[in-house]
Order: structure tokens, then C-alpha cells, then sequence
């Protein structure tokens, strides 16, 4: 039995990536680290009354000392980080903030976990837009060509773990996910702002139409590659983890009104495009399934519905909750 830790537990992706570890992989227990205290039910879904999961309020950024005094108690062989100043579309202004985390603090939280001989894995949370826009499916060796502040912020720290992996035998693996959603995701982002808007009757704003393509997984698809990286993964390696086509912002967005019920006229207006717009995000997830076998297995279809009954059941908590970023130390 495995302690795991989640770095960045607080947010959407970190809490389905506990729910998951906490039904399949049979864990001494989970600890999650996050930056703030848990939010409201609709965001937390009730994570913290789980048995064998418990939650810490630190800033890894700012309070890695009480970060690494958490590890070095429960000494957790498997480390999931998804620590991370978010969002590039927001990451041109104040963008020092995004190395400050992305790159910075964790270089000082990876140099002192090489220390630690209860670390077996650490997995690092990347993200597709290292490769930037493409006309192909990006495999793992493509050349990075990140196109805004956030992505190479992400960009750095990956290549740092490469270099002490190869040097000094960190044992590290990255996997690089394509966008995901799950019940519970900030309204800022675009399906539960969808779906918000078709349930208050607000307008979305489609940027540049709703041209750009992005792939989309199922947070919980992505917890299952996590999972599976950390039994079986060869140390060392890099994973895209991805569904086997892009799909345009227009067409999510026409998804996610046709499982609402409400016609798409009804729930979006165009706007401009916004700065650094990459016209398409596309992985070519190979390698991980060749390894570990993993592929994304939760549908369009399934998928919306979970994000429609979750966006009904809180709706009186999420009505005003503010769907724009905010961006925060």
C-alpha cells in the first residue's frame, strides 16, 4: 500500500485525480496540498470526507518549508504535482509570477526531494501547449515552441527534470495532457462557463468564433494515466496523454448546448480573438498507450452529461460565481 501526494490538490484536476487514487489504487492514504483552504462543495465535491485523504493549506511557493516538513512526515513514495500559475491567455502581464511557481519553486522543491530516499515517482503535470500551434499530432520528441509566458514557465521546469533525471537520476516522469474538464472545474474555463450560461441564460463570449481546436479529455481519464504512469512507466519518460483528434472550441461549446438542451444562438456571442491564440493544440498519445495502455475512455457525450447534472445540482451556489480569471500570487 502507497501514500501518495497531490501537489496543487486543491484545484478541479487534483481533487478527481484523489477520488480516482482513493478507488483503484488502494492507498495507504492521500494528501492533498494546495495553496488555499478547500473550496465551497460545488468546486471541493466533498473530497475532504473521504477516508484516507487528508488536506493541507500551504503555498508551495511561499511556505515549502512547511511543504516538505508535510512530506517528510508521511513520507509518500508517489508525488503527483499539479502546482502551477495557470491560465496563458492572462500570463502577458505580471508574467514573472508564472516562473515564479512553474519554474522557480519547483526546481527548489524537486532539489530538495532528491534528498529524500522515501520518493520513488515524482510525476509532473505538463501541458500540450509546450508544443504550440501544429499541423500534426505532436509527439513527445517534437520541438517545444511555447507561445506564451505560462507555457514557458512549464517548459522550463519540464527540461530541468530531464537534465536531473539524466544526470543525477531523478526519478521523474512528465505526462503532457490535452485540456481537461471535470464537475467541479473553475467557470472561467470554457464548458462549465458554458454550461453556466446556458443554465442562467447569460451570453458566453466565443472567442475568434470559436475557431481554435483543442483536444479535451475527462479529468478522471486523466487521473487513470497518472495512475497507470506511476505502476508501470519505465522512469524517466515523457507521455502525451490525449484523445486521437482535436476538436474546435465552436464544436465543444455546440456539445455542450446540445446536452443542456438549448439551442447554441441561445447561449453564445462571437468576440475577438484573444493574444497568443494558438489555432490548434494536438497530441499524438502513442507512446503511452504502447507502455502503460492507457486511451481516453469517458465520451463527449458521457463526459457533458456529468458537467450538465453537476451544473443543475449547484446551480443556486454557482449562479454568482465569477467566471473571469483572477489572477493570484
Amino acid at each position: 500500500m502507497k501514500t501518495y501526494a497531490i501537489l496543487g490538490a486543491g484545484g478541479s484536476f487534483g481533487i478527481h485525480t484523489a477520488f480516482y487514487l482513493l478507488d483503484h489504487a488502494a492507498p495507504k492514504k492521500v494528501i492533498g496540498v494546495g495553496r488555499n483552504p478547500l473550496r465551497p462543495e460545488p468546486f471541493s465535491l466533498n473530497i475532504e470526507k473521504r477516508k484516507n485523504f487528508s488536506y493541507h493549506a500551504y503555498h508551495i511557493t511561499y511556505e515549502l518549508d512547511s511543504v516538505l516538513e508535510l512530506l517528510d512526515r508521511e513520507k509518500p513514495q508517489v508525488i503527483i504535482n499539479y502546482a502551477a500559475q495557470g491560465e496563458g491567455a492572462v500570463s502577458w502581464k505580471k508574467s514573472w509570477r508564472f516562473f515564479e511557481t512553474n519554474s522557480m519553486a519547483l526546481a527548489r522543491l524537486a532539489e530538495e526531494l532528491a534528498t529524500r530516499d522515501y520518493l520513488e515517482r515524482f510525476i509532473q503535470i505538463g501541458t500540450s501547449e509546450l508544443y504550440g500551434s501544429v499541423d500534426f499530432a505532436a509527439k513527445e520528441t517534437t520541438p517545444l515552441q511555447p507561445t506564451s509566458p505560462y507555457a514557458a514557465s512549464k517548459a522550463a521546469f519540464d527540461w530541468y527534470l530531464v537534465s536531473v533525471h539524466k544526470y543525477q537520476k531523478f526519478p521523474m516522469n512528465i505526462i503532457r495532457p490535452s485540456n481537461a474538464y471535470c464537475p467541479g472545474q473553475l467557470l472561467h474555463r470554457v464548458i462549465p462557463k458554458t454550461v453556466m450560461c446556458g443554465l442562467t441564460g447569460k451570453k458566453l463570449p466565443l472567442q475568434g468564433g470559436g475557431r481554435a481546436e483543442k483536444s479535451y479529455i475527462h479529468a478522471r481519464d486523466l487521473a487513470r494515466a497518472i495512475h497507470l504512469v506511476s505502476e508501470k512507466a519505465p522512469l524517466g519518460a515523457i507521455y502525451n496523454a490525449g484523445p486521437k483528434d482535436p476538436t474546435s472550441i465552436r464544436r465543444v461549446v455546440e456539445l455542450t448546448a446540445q446536452a443542456l438542451g438549448v439551442p447554441f444562438e441561445q447561449i453564445c456571442e462571437i468576440s475577438g480573438d484573444r493574444l497568443g491564440q494558438d489555432s490548434r493544440y494536438w497530441l499524438d498519445s502513442s507512446a503511452i498507450k504502447k507502455d502503460v495502455g492507457w486511451e481516453p475512455q469517458i465520451s463527449w457525450e458521457a463526459g457533458l452529461k456529468e458537467m450538465v447534472d453537476w451544473g443543475r445540482k449547484y446551480l443556486d451556489s454557482l449562479r454568482d460565481w465569477p467566471m473571469d480569471y483572477v489572477l493570484r500570487a
